[in-house]
């Protein structure tokens, strides 16, 4: 029936089928196929809902990049629409992604940025202790242990969490006394590790248990209790075998490996086995995940070629029969065409004599301007001259004592003064005409200004240094300084709330430094964490080899300093800097 919001819907529920039925390649293809549909129909909100759950589908088969890449993709439509619980999940799945990448500070920057948005969702949910249990876990698999601690009592002292949400409790006290192993800071750990244990076992948690058995065989290696390592290692290695958790089961035939040496060797062929299985069947899916989307693509553009062909063949059957009405119109009306031909080679004429006064006022200003110049440097070169030399005659006479003479030869020498004041103002404004330069580029940046104005409604200044030739910069560097440019305007508008903006641009050391200033609410820096418009910002300053630099104070506003080297500087004619 060509429903394509309903075909979308179906292949997104179809999808689900098969991600609650571990299929992830079967699960991506139709979140796929959803995702193509929504945005051929311009739903942007369902359109990074799929792109979201195709990431999370590519993390649970290790293809972080391909994770990592959709899920920005995601962010870039959902930030305009202020989903927030969606941005939470996105932020939330490249926190986990970078985790895994071992990218832990950026890890804990996404995390951050999660908890961010699940401020302004001001709604009662679970996301905060599983946001606080995330990040203890990065934490923790960093080696910073004694940090990790403090996340996991957070997620504990969680009024009624054993009752309600058993399963988050039991990973929580079974992180908090690893933790607190690794520390060194051994007491309550084995009775933390057992009561995890009762926990996870009463939600039938498998993978949890896993992990809670293998903390625990750790524990008795560090009390040196050998046999019980062993014990509870297997225990973990049944558990992990039973919920297909492959890491959990390299990481435990590692650890028996050392607690049995006579029983190395098995343990390590087992491992590789497992782990070369892994990588393979890893590949294939990754593999199969960039054909699925190779098809889909592909079938798209199979679908717009058809469309294309019946379009044209609509076309050409429409041509055929306007051009049948056509030829009897021309039959029927052959003898006005003489007529016709008579008009278009008289419109012909007239447009030939038109574009020549159009050439004949052109040549004619372009002989005005030389005029000026002409007049201009007479007035200045000549006239001026002879009365300067009339001045210094009558200067000269004017060291005669008589009274009379001097005062005549004073106003003499007054007119002189003010005929020179007055030609020399004619002569300036006749030059200007034939000395005037355009910038391209600063028209571009008052076009900005104007543009993000008209949007924001604040009162802009802008000031330049003129003597400057901003078009002899060279391409890549104005187009990096015009979007540093338009980035910082646009925080200033999005974040600081100000009324006026100042913009500079000069030229200081052979560098241009550009500064933005604002009046608006201002910002406590905060060290290393830095959003994705501010990483551009960074990444494009590298390029330029420059340096940038941001003052703000809470309530007093924000400046924000760009110095970008050029690489030459020489003189033209005119005496106009230009770089090459």
């Amino acid at each position: 029936m060509k429903d394509s919001l309903r075909l979308a819907e179906a292949h997104w529920d179809l999808a689900m089928f098969f991600n609650s039925n571990s299929v992830p390649d079967s699960s991506y293809f139709h979140y796929a196929k959803a995702q193509k549909l929504y945005e051929n129909l311009n739903k942007d909100f369902e359109n990074a809902r799929m792109l979201y759950n195709m990431a999370r589908t590519q993390a649970l088969v290790r293809d972080y990049t391909g994770s990592e890449i959709n899920t920005i993709r995601a962010i870039e439509i959902l930030k305009p629409l202020n989903e927030y619980k969606q941005l939470y999940y996105c932020y939330s799945n490249l926190g986990s992604v970078t985790k895994e990448l071992k990218e832990f500070d950026r890890a804990i920057e996404y995390y951050q940025e999660a908890g961010e948005y699940l401020v302004k969702l001001n709604s009662t949910n679970d996301f905060e202790v599983s946001l606080q249990n995330n990040m203890g876990v990065v934490y923790q698999e960093q080696g910073k242990y004694q940090e990790s601690i403090p996340y996991f009592q957070r997620v504990l002292r969680t009024p009624n969490l054993q009752e309600e949400n058993p399963k988050v409790y039991g990973l929580a006290l079974n992180h908090l006394a690893y933790s607190r192993l690794k520390a060194k800071q051994k007491k309550n750990v084995e009775s933390d590790l057992r009561k995890s244990i009762q926990v996870l076992d009463s939600v039938k948690n498998l993978p949890g248990l896993a992990r809670a058995y293998y903390n625990l065989s750790e524990f008795y290696l560090a009390q040196q209790d050998t046999t019980q390592a062993i014990t509870e290692a297997q225990k973990a290695l049944a558990y992990s075998r039973e919920s297909n958790n492959n890491d959990r089961t390299l990481s435990t035939l590692q650890l028996l490996t050392k607690l049995e040496p006579e029983k190395s060797a098995y343990h390590n062929r087992n491992y590789i086995s497992l782990n070369d299985s892994l990588q393979q069947e890893e590949r294939q899916v990754r593999n199969k995940f960039a054909r699925i989307r190779f098809e889909t693509d592909e079938f798209i553009a199979e679908n717009l070629l058809l469309a294309r062909q019946k379009q044209l063949w609509s076309g050409i059957a429409i041509a055929v029969l306007l051009l049948g009405v056509m030829s009897y119109f021309i039959l029927d009306q052959r003898v006005k065409n003489q007529k016709l031909r008579f008009q278009q080679q008289q419109q012909a004429a007239n447009q030939e004599i038109f574009n020549l006064m159009l050439a004949q006022n052109q040549k004619k200003e372009e002989g005005k301007k030389i005029e000026q110049k002409r007049i201009s440097e007479e007035l200045h070169d000549g006239v001026l001259g002879k009365m300067l030399g009339a001045r210094m005659v009558l200067t000269g006479l004017n060291k005669k004592h008589d009274e009379t003479a001097e005062i005549e030869r004073k106003k003499a020498i007054d007119a002189l003064q003010n005929v020179e004041k007055e030609i020399r103002a004619i002569s300036h404004e006749l030059s200007h005409a034939a000395y005037q330069k355009i910038n391209n580029f600063i028209h571009s940046v008052e076009d900005l200004l104007e543009t993000v104005q008209a949007t924001a409604g604040f009162n802009y200044a802008f000031d330049y240094d003129r003597s400057f030739n901003w078009d002899g910069i060279q391409g890549n560097t104005k187009i990096n300084l015009y979007r540093l440019l338009q980035e910082s305007l646009q925080n200033s508008v999005k974040h600081a709330n100000c009324k006026n903006v100042s913009l500079n641009l000069q030229i200081k050391k052979n560098a241009v430094v550009a500064e933005v200033k604002d009046d608006g609410k201002g910002f406590k820096s905060k060290k290393g964490k830095k959003g994705i418009g501010m990483r551009n910002m960074a990444s494009r300053i590298e390029k330029l080899n420059g340096n940038w630099n941001i003052k703000s104070e809470i309530g007093k506003g924000t400046t924000v300093t760009f110095t970008v080297p050029l690489k030459k500087i020489t003189t033209n004619g005119s005496k106009e800097p230009i770089q090459v």
